[in-house]
This record gives structure tokens, C-alpha cells and sequence, in this order.
């Protein structure tokens, strides 16, 4: 098709860039020691602040509430609570900016 309508990529086949419906094992392996790295530096604040006998109230409350990759269930670790989905979850790699954004909680019973 010629002129001011012709096919362009976007067009013709929907988002130019396709984000495949499920992570590589690859990602999966990433994303894992994303959140080993965030545990490993809240260990590491957590023993120099007790060598000075200090406490953080965030550092106290993130160890409380939070549960560490090890504790993380598969679901948790790759999907995210999405109340527009279907299923009201939706694979991380789906979020904007998703490499640097931690969820760990979602709603009890999602």
C-alpha cells in the first residue's frame, strides 16, 4: 500500500518489541541473585550495626516482614499481584523497570 496509509511495522504487526509470555532460565537465574544480592546487604548492615550495638528501625522491619530468596516461593520470586489481570498476577518481567523494583510481599492469598 502506497501513500499517506501504508503498513509500517507497529502497524502491521502490533508492539514492535514482543516480550516473550514467560522468563528464560537465564532471567529466572538473574533475578535470583538480584535478590540474594539485596540479602546478602541487609546481612552485612545488619552484623556491622550489631559489632557498633546499633539498631535500624527500617532494618529491623525489613528483616521481620520481608522473607529472603531462600523462603521466597517460585511464584513470588517471578510473578507480581496485577489486579488487572486475569489470573491477578502477571509475570515480572512484564513491570516497567522490573530489574530494579523488589516485591517481595503480595496480598495474602494471591
Amino acid at each position: 500500500m502506497f501513500g499517506a496509509f501504508r503498513m509500517t511495522n507497529p502497524l502491521s504487526g502490533g508492539l514492535l518489541w514482543k516480550i516473550p509470555w514467560r522468563l528464560s532460565k537465564f532471567q529466572k537465574a538473574r533475578q535470583r541473585k538480584r535478590l540474594k544480592a539485596v540479602d546478602s546487604v541487609i546481612a552485612t548492615l545488619d552484623t556491622a550495626l550489631a559489632k557498633k550495638g546499633e539498631t535500624l528501625k527500617a532494618l529491623e522491619l525489613w528483616k521481620a516482614e520481608m522473607p529472603t530468596e531462600a523462603e521466597m516461593l517460585p511464584k513470588d520470586k517471578y510473578t507480581i499481584f496485577d489486579r488487572k489481570a486475569k489470573r491477578y498476577r502477571k509475570g515480572i518481567h512484564k513491570v516497567p523497570k522490573w530489574t530494579r523494583v523488589s516485591q517481595r510481599l503480595n496480598p495474602p492469598g494471591y
